[in-house]
């Protein structure tokens, strides 16, 4: 059997009863499991202000914050950056983020999925100049490569699409797809972060995609200010909620929830977590 693909290779030392899950639960969904953050951002808040008033032509979120937090996370917690494929478990080369954006705030404009490789040893700001580079071309009136493929792809009728669609499934399985091919979809990625808190709404938990071999789903929701006790007092702070969609059969939920913790810790104080370094 072909121990290697182009995104991963062959993960190694895996109990069996890790191997046999993919035969259990056959599909990202039915492996799902959700998980949820509540943040208290006083201190990120206070650092994405003053990241600003340095930055005004780059302005930064929460957002770029969490991506930053775990992309680092994902780098010390190396299990999380695994995939199911063809049956399998694999270890995926490079950390790889999918966020989605749209192109304007408006409900016509459509929303558009960027995908980069992230270095977890790159600085915040380059990280954020890297950020605004690619946004300005997903936004640009351009088609991307994803738009040029759909378009042919939509032309076909619907049995013609759902027999390609399963046989993209079998190359998939076989780990047949090139390596342009998917370093250009964002559907095989490490993480897909979703900011529904730019657009003043709340997180919702948002279902795993079938196709490609994305195992967590994050969504970032809008800040509120929330009471929380404290010293036995009640006090209102600024509060911001994640929600977590996660692919069980990559590695087990406890793993995962150990893992949350650490991007709590690190989100909710970032300067601690050596953002500025």
């Amino acid at each position: 059997m072909i121990n290697t693909r182009p995104d991963g290779k062959l993960a190694e030392d895996i109990p069996a009863y890790r191997r046999i899950m993919p035969y259990l639960m056959r599909g990202a969904n039915e492996s799902a499991v959700y998980f949820d953050l509540e943040l208290d951002v006083t201190k990120t808040q206070k650092f994405i202000e003053e990241f600003n008033d340095r930055h005004p032509e780059t302005p930064v979120s929460i957002f770029h914050v969490v991506l930053w937090c775990a992309v680092r996370v994902i780098d010390r917690r190396p299990r999380l950056n695994r995939f199911v494929a063809g049956g399998r478990l694999w270890v995926r080369n490079g950390i790889w983020v999918t966020y989605s954006a749209k192109k304007r705030k408006d409900d016509k404009s459509p929303v558009i999925m960027v995908k980069r490789e992230l270095d977890p040893h790159q600085s915040f700001e380059d990280m954020v100049a890297g950020y605004y580079s690619q946004l300005a071309e997903g936004r640009s009136n351009k088609k991307s490569r994803v738009d040029k493929e759909l378009g042919g792809l939509l032309v076909l009728p619907g049995f013609g699409l759902r027999a390609l669609m399963k046989l993209s499934n079998v190359v998939d399985a076989l780990g047949l797809f090139p390596k342009s091919y998917i370093d250009g979809d964002p559907m095989f990625a490490s993480l897909v972060i979703a900011n529904l808190g730019s657009l003043k709404m709340d997180a919702a938990y948002h279902h795993l995609y079938e196709y490609g071999n994305v195992p967590i789903f994050c969504v970032i929701g809008r800040t509120k200010e929330t009471p929380v006790a404290e010293n036995g007092e009640v006090r209102a702070k600024p509060v911001t909620t994640l929600r977590f969609t996660y692919d069980e059969r990559i590695e087990d939920g406890l793993y995962a929830q150990k893992s949350l913790m650490i991007l709590q810790d690190m989100v909710e104080d970032p300067i601690a977590a050596g953002i500025e370094e």
